[in-house]
């Protein structure tokens, strides 16, 4: 089955597929996350659930999930940024048994009309057992 057909099956047991890009419906995916009823397995899942936050506009599951080194006091969104699509590029280590890995990825956006894409490598590791986002270097 191809991605499209699987986003077309959550919107239609939903009516909302995950912006992550996964295929699965919201509520199945990046919702237990956000919600923190569920803890992500991997750096990239992650990952995933924090652009999901950025499209959802959860600013406190993204503080939720900041290492504590390098997180902000507070966080604010854009708006006018609409968080459209996610391309993972690479992931590296960040596994079930890892305690870092990286994942780089392009994220795209729209803002003021205009398409956009921000590419990073960010870094993960685990805090008190669970994953976090360390820091990430744009190009």
């Amino acid at each position: 089955m191809g991605k499209g057909a699987g986003r077309r099956r959550a919107d239609a047991t939903t009516g909302r597929a995950c912006p992550c890009g996964s295929g699965q419906a919201y509520a199945d995916c990046c919702a237990p996350l956000h919600r923190g009823v569920a803890q992500a397995p991997t750096a990239e899942a992650l990952m995933r659930s924090r652009f999901s936050a950025f499209a959802v506009g959860d600013s406190g599951y993204l503080l939720r999930s900041w290492h504590s080194s390098t997180r902000p006091e507070r966080l604010e969104l854009d708006p006018g940024q609409r968080w459209t699509r996610l391309e993972v590029v690479e992931t590296e280590r960040g596994g079930l048994l890892d305690t870092a890995g990286t994942v780089t990825f392009h994220a795209h956006h729209r803002a003021a009309g205009r398409p956009g894409t921000l590419t990073e490598r960010s870094r993960f590791v685990r805090e008190d057992g669970r994953w976090v986002y360390l820091d990430g270097e744009q190009s």
